[in-house]
């Protein structure tokens, strides 16, 4: 019982709606991070399979002012509870494929 509650802890509070979220990121987001997550900019970060739980921090964390980022602070001030679930969501839900080395 414990490993449940642990687990339970560690998702997200509210439910995620990632087609939601690609609307979002696709009004909000596509220009730096890309329509598919990729980065279109050197400056900015790929997001496309990055982990659920990592993208809600940081985008709290931008909203917060606990991160700062020039663009992302500014952007994510505006962002619902809902708005950083359902992006989160999104950029997740983007498979990746990598390749090793050879």
């Amino acid at each position: 019982m414990p490993l449940l509650a642990a687990s339970m802890l560690c998702a997200p509070a509210m439910a995620q709606d990632a087609k939601v979220g690609r609307a979002k990121a696709s009004a909000q987001c596509a220009v730096c991070h890309g329509q598919n997550g990729v980065a279109q900019m050197p400056t900015a970060a790929n997001l496309a399979g990055q982990q659920e739980l990592y993208l809600v921090k940081a985008l709290e964390d931008f909203r917060s002012g606990k991160r700062e980022n020039e663009m992302m602070t500014v952007v994510a001030k505006g962002l619902s509870d809902a708005d950083i679930a359902n992006l989160a969501a999104w950029f997740a839900s983007i498979p990746v494929t990598v390749q090793p080395l050879p």
